[in-house]
């Protein structure tokens, strides 16, 4: 299939996705509460000519497919903003409204730019006369990870789909080969007995004592976990004076690591030791495992096709205006994270990644963070990658890449994966040997006792 056709029907949305990018961007939503995000594509696509479906237990999540018969293609969106990162779209740092949501991980981006690629792959399904089927996933809730996509695959909203694909707004362009961790969030909640801190503090069994006991054990054994491991975690006491004992406190952790095996291990050991800090102050706790998420299954024939269509699509022409803000904005960035950034990515001295075709865009290591994608990964042969949307140097989760992803620098990053994404989608639609190829390679590798990490019924 002529690949400048798909690039041409991608780009007459262009006026769309950005559209789109731009209502999300303006009503940010936090993880579980998307309504108006979720309003908004469900209405684009249903004007497109796509047929909606829900999804069981995911309040603002929907499907909406075209065409019929195989395969079946899923190509997916999300919405969801980040707590306390309104930002203007400007080179400093100023909120739109303080401690409100914005969109510092580019969702908005990735959910114009996914949709945006499904009625491009709709439209050459009519043309062409193909069949096939093209459904978009609208994913709520990535932020919160053991949620969304997780649900969608407990509930078999994948079981009928050959190929999945998505993407991510990043400071570069690439395939990931194996990205992101495993995670796992796990709250422990201690119960003590209050006491008046001064008069008699022999009759109080402080909780928080408790939390800050599991945290001393929990960082001694980060010397014993494999070294990709990542343990984080806040904790909370209620927020009572120091002259009271407390009698409840909490901490909530997140387990990262290579594989989910990993996350169990770990996940044990740290039980332990919560239960430890419990009997050192006798105290009571009570652990609750919400869930998890997958690592991204790896799929050499996804990436090697997903790279090709990275490197035959033109990137992005900038303006001059578009390229100074992005310097601007790359300096408030340390320099020592934007030469290390460079250094991997291989665009010194540039803003953003110059062209696809200039290296290998293969990343060997894995993501640190965590996505749940990986569920879906899991489920049906699936691939991520990244477009450039914000200048080197510039992370997720940060008021730059939230001050970005307003503005027509990030919606051309945006509107080249929409193209990628498409072009994708079309060989997979066309090219039996490489589709073949790469359901292959899942059947071979896929996990079969593999099952969502939701609804667990752990003891507690």
């Amino acid at each position: 299939m002529d690949k400048n056709k798909i690039y041409e029907i991608v780009g007459r949305l262009q006026p769309t996705l950005e559209a789109a990018s731009r209502y999300i961007w303006e009503n940010p939503e936090l993880g579980g509460s998307e309504e108006k995000a979720a309003a908004y594509f469900r209405k684009l696509m249903q004007d497109a000519g796509f047929r909606l479906g829900e999804t069981p237990d995911v309040e603002h999540g929907f499907t909406a497919e075209f065409g019929s018969g195989k395969p079946v293609i899923a190509i997916l969106g999300e919405y969801d903003a980040l707590p306390g990162l309104s930002q203007k779209p400007c080179a400093v740092k100023e909120p739109v409204s303080e401690g409100a949501p914005g969109h510092g991980c580019g969702h908005n981006l990735l959910g114009a730019g996914s949709a945006a690629a499904a009625i491009a792959v709709k439209e050459i399904l009519e043309a062409e006369g193909l069949a096939g089927t093209v459904r978009f996933y609208g994913c709520p809730e990535e932020e919160l990870l053991i949620r969304g996509k997780v649900k969608m695959v407990y509930h078999k909203l994948f079981d009928d789909v050959d190929f999945a694909i998505t993407w991510h707004p990043m400071c570069q362009t690439l395939v990931w080969d194996g990205a992101a961790l495993a995670n796992v969030s796990a709250r422990f909640y201690f119960t003590g007995i209050s006491a008046h801190a001064g008069a008699a503090p022999e009759k109080g069994r402080s909780a928080l004592d408790a939390v800050e006991l599991m945290n001393v054990g929990v960082n001694y054994l980060r010397e014993h976990v494999i070294d990709k491991a990542r343990i984080h975690y806040t904790t909370n006491s209620g927020g009572l004076p120091p002259n009271i004992v407390p009698p409840n406190a909490d901490s909530w952790y997140f387990i990262r690591a290579p594989h989910m095996s990993d996350i169990r291990a770990i996940l044990e050991r740290i039980k332990k030791i919560a239960q430890g800090a419990a009997l050192m102050t006798e105290t009571d706790v009570k652990i609750e495992v919400e869930g998890g998420c997958c690592e991204i299954l790896r799929n050499h024939a996804f990436a090697d096709l997903v790279q090709e269509n990275l490197e035959a699509c033109p990137r992005p022409d900038y303006t001059d205006e578009e390229l100074k803000f992005a310097r601007e904005l790359q300096a408030t960035v340390d320099p020592a994270i934007v030469a290390r950034d460079e250094a991997i990515f291989g665009s010194v001295g540039e803003p953003m990644m110059k062209s696809a075709g200039e290296r290998d865009l293969y990343l060997k290591a894995p993501l640190t963070a965590s996505t749940d994608g990986g569920d879906v990964s899991f489920a049906v042969p699936m691939h991520m990658f990244a477009s450039a949307c914000w200048p080197i140097g510039v992370a997720p989760h940060t008021w730059q890449a939230a001050a970005a992803n307003g503005t027509t620098l990030a919606e051309k990053g945006a509107l080249y994966a929409a193209k990628v994404l498409a072009a994708t989608a079309c060989d997979l639609l066309t090219r039996q040997d490489v589709a073949n190829a790469i359901t292959r390679e899942f059947e071979e590798s896929k996990d079969p006792d593999y099952a969502p990490m939701v609804y667990l019924d752990y003891e507690k």
